[in-house]
């Protein structure tokens, strides 16, 4: 028998073995339902701007926090990349602990400081915390932290699934906030306290902000540097980013749990012979958001994983001076593909582009799988 044979074999028994597993697949909705999002009021974002406007006079410091093992890639480097092109903050990356920080699904990368060293250099704290969705949300060191922070006044701005953790620290308890569509009953099983709102990317209630969608981070960070640095300042950097607007209007019904969602990731998983490498040819100044995106959305086919390759085993410096660490040295393997990062290309059209080239790959269920993780509105183009 051929090796495919024992391998298709193997993949059908995994099949059978998962019947009961079936059972409730077979009862999820065949698809999302695509919705115009609803208008959000014009009141509604001038007062989540007031809420987000600085407080000081002095320039603002905004920390983003993360756990060394696994904080979600496009939460934790989309906001810094971004706040650093507007240049309208001094924005510093925290770990938990020393080391790197590894992130999902793809990169590692080294943060500037550790919770502990710049509790010892800015006693008074952060301006604003970004929290990204992370591996755990019961973590004493970032939910005493977040506490902390928050009692020095700090706004906390939980981005994705990291309003989980927001929430684990007790700061969305009685308040109006949204999260992932993937974790919100979980969210909600464990803190029945919050007000959940739905067909918006962002809600604020007094100091702290929450957002739906890994993808959420760009609109996020746009909303936060108007509100700090003015709105010509964020058309600048939206213009640089080929972002057109960055509005809360959001539809979640688009976004859910489904039959295809379930039956692509189990069909994907299971095809182990078929996974594939993409290597991604690291080099200094390189956009990170772009390859955070890129790398970000190839690793959540469940059929590919993105590296991070360099001639040496050295962090290497990205345009806005994030240092990503390379997952292997040229030379050492040979990745299956290569990842192109044509010069000039806009962070938000790499995103684009990036679903375009996954479902000429493996398919349109596999582009919509991906879309749907990184609840991007349509994953053709809207934004």
């Amino acid at each position: 028998m051929s090796l495919r044979r024992i391998l298709l074999a193997i993949a059908a028994m995994a099949i059978i073995g998962l019947a009961g597993f079936g059972g409730w697949v077979a009862k999820l909705p065949p698809n999302a339902v695509a919705m115009p999002a609803p208008s959000v009021p014009a009141a509604e974002t001038d007062a989540m701007l007031s809420a987000l406007a600085p407080r000081t006079s002095t320039r603002p410091m905004i920390a983003i926090v993360g756990l060394n093992d696994a904080t979600e890639t496009t939460d934790y480097l989309l906001p810094v990349s971004i706040l650093r092109r507007a240049d309208v903050a001094d924005v510093v990356m925290l770990a938990a602990g020393p080391g790197p920080v590894r992130l999902f699904p793809a990169l590692s990368v080294e943060a500037d400081a550790t919770i502990a060293a710049f509790d010892a250099i800015h006693p008074q704290g952060a301006n604003y915390v970004i929290v990204p969705a992370m591996s755990r949300d019961d973590a004493p060191v970032i939910l005493d932290w977040l506490r902390a922070q928050s009692a020095k006044g700090a706004v906390i701005i939980g981005i994705c699934a990291g309003a989980k953790v927001v929430a684990a620290a007790g700061l969305l308890d009685g308040k109006r906030a949204t999260t992932h569509w993937y974790y919100r009953d979980e969210m909600l099983r464990r803190n029945p306290a919050i007000r959940y709102v739905t067909d918006r990317r962002i809600v604020a209630d007094g100091q702290v902000v929450t957002t739906t969608g890994i993808s959420a981070s760009i609109p996020m960070m746009l909303t936060l540097v108007e509100a700090i640095g003015g709105r010509t300042r964020a058309e600048n950097v939206a213009q640089d980013l080929g972002v057109q607007g960055w509005g809360p209007e959001h539809s979640s019904a688009a976004f859910r749990l489904t039959f295809a969602f379930a039956t692509t990731v189990l069909r994907n998983r299971l095809a182990f012979w078929k996974h594939e490498t993409f290597g991604i040819r690291m080099r200094p100044g390189m956009d990170e958001a772009t390859v955070a995106l890129v790398a970000d959305g190839w690793s959540r086919t469940y059929r590919s994983q993105a590296i991070a390759v360099a001639e040496t085993p050295q962090a290497i410096v990205t345009a806005n001076g994030i240092r990503i660490l390379p997952d292997q040295v040229a030379g050492t393997r040979s990745a299956d593909r290569w990842l192109a990062f044509p010069s000039g290309q806009a962070p938000a059209d790499a995103l684009d582009n990036m679903l375009g080239a996954i479902r000429d790959t493996y398919g349109r269920p596999t582009h919509d799988l991906v879309a749907m993780q990184l609840e991007y509105p349509t994953g053709d183009g809207a934004r």
